[in-house]
C-alpha cells in the first residue's frame, strides 16, 4: 500500500479509471473539491473515465444526477452501475427462473427506482403476492437511518420464503452530511433473519466484468478508484484490479492515522491511499 498525494502521480500508468461517485466525487448533494479540476487534467492526459457506482438506478438516471450536481458529461465518457446490472439480470426470464425468483415482484425502495424493471414483463405486486423481493433501498416514507423501520415487511418475506435481489450492496452512504442506510443494510438484515438474499454490485465479480465489457479494456490497464474497504477496495482487489482507497469518503479518515493497521483489520490491501480526489 502506497501513500499518494493525488491521482495525477500514478495517472500516466493507466488507460482508464473505474471512479466510485458517492463519498469520492459529491456526497449525494454537493460536489467535493477539487473533483472537477482532476477530471479536467485526466481528460487532458487521455484517461478514460467510467463512473462506477452501487446506485441502484440506471446508468441515465445516475448521469442526469450528476448534471444535476453540476459535474458535465464530457468530463467522463460512460456510467455503470448496480442497478443497470441488475436490470440486465432481471431482462433474462431463463436466470429469473432458475434463480427462483419467478416473475411476480414486490418492490423495497422509492418509486424512482421502478425503472430497473419496468418494461421487462415482470408484474410489480403486493408482498403477499410476490415470488420475490427487489431491494433497492429506504422508501421515501420512513426513518432512512433505522432498518428497524422495514422488519414488519422483511419478516412477513421470510414467512414466505422470498428470495431477495439486492441492487446496491452498499450498507451506508454520507448524504449532505447525514448517514443514511442502503439497501445493504437491509439485505443484511433480511439475511440474518434467515434470508435468502442475492447480492448485485461491488464487491461482486459481476459488476467487474460488466465494467471490463463496457470500456474493452484488460485488467492491468485500469485502475479503480473508491471510498470503501468493503465494497470498492476489496471488490477490486479481489478481481485484479490496482485500486486507490480514497479516505475521507464513508470511513472519514485522513493520512495522518494509522491507515495501515484498519486495511489490515479488514483483511484487504489498498495498492495506493489518497486523502482525497484530487490531481
Amino acid at each position: 500500500m502506497r501513500a499518494i498525494t493525488g491521482i495525477g502521480e500514478i495517472a500516466h500508468r493507466y488507460k482508464a479509471i473505474l471512479l466510485d461517485l458517492w463519498g469520492v466525487v459529491h456526497d449525494g448533494v454537493t460536489l467535493y473539491p477539487g473533483v472537477t479540476d482532476c477530471l479536467g487534467k485526466l481528460h487532458e492526459a487521455r484517461v478514460r473515465i467510467a463512473m462506477f457506482s452501487n446506485a441502484p438506478r440506471r446508468a441515465g438516471a445516475a448521469r442526469e444526477s450528476l448534471r444535476l450536481i453540476g459535474l458535465a458529461d464530457d468530463l467522463y465518457e460512460t456510467v455503470i452501475t448496480s442497478g443497470e446490472v441488475t436490470r440486465g439480470l432481471l431482462s433474462r426470464p431463463a436466470d429469473l427462473q432458475s434463480s427462483g425468483w419467478g416473475d411476480r415482484v414486490w418492490h423495497l425502495g422509492p418509486p424512482r427506482d421502478r425503472n430497473l424493471f419496468e418494461g421487462l414483463g415482470l408484474a410489480e405486486v403486493p408482498l403477499g403476492d410476490a415470488e420475490f423481493i427487489l431491494n433497492t433501498g429506504p422508501d421515501d416514507e420512513r426513518d432512512p437511518t433505522d432498518v428497524a423501520a422495514f422488519d414488519v415487511e422483511l419478516t412477513e418475506g421470510i414467512v414466505r420464503g422470498l428470495p431477495m435481489l439486492c441492487a446496491n450492496p452498499d450498507l451506508e452512504v454520507i448524504r449532505g452530511g447525514r448517514r443514511i442506510i442502503c439497501a445493504g443494510a437491509l439485505a443484511e438484515r433480511y439475511q440474518a433473519m434467515g434470508g435468502e438474499v442475492t447480492l448485485v454490485g461491488k464487491p461482486g465479480a459481476l459488476i467487474y466484468q460488466a465494467a471490463l465489457a463496457k470500456i474493452g479494456l484488460p485488467k492491468d490497464e485500469v485502475l479503480a478508484v473508491g471510498d470503501s474497504l468493503r465494497t470498492d477496495v476489496a471488490g477490486a482487489a479481489a478481481f485484479g484490479i490496482d485500486n486507490v482507497w480514497v479516505l475521507a469518503g464513508i470511513h472519514g479518515l485522513s493520512s495522518s492515522r494509522d491507515v495501515a493497521s484498519i486495511a489490515t483489520e479488514a483483511k484487504v490491501e489498498p495498492t495506493f491511499v489518497v486523502d482525497r480526489f484530487n490531481w
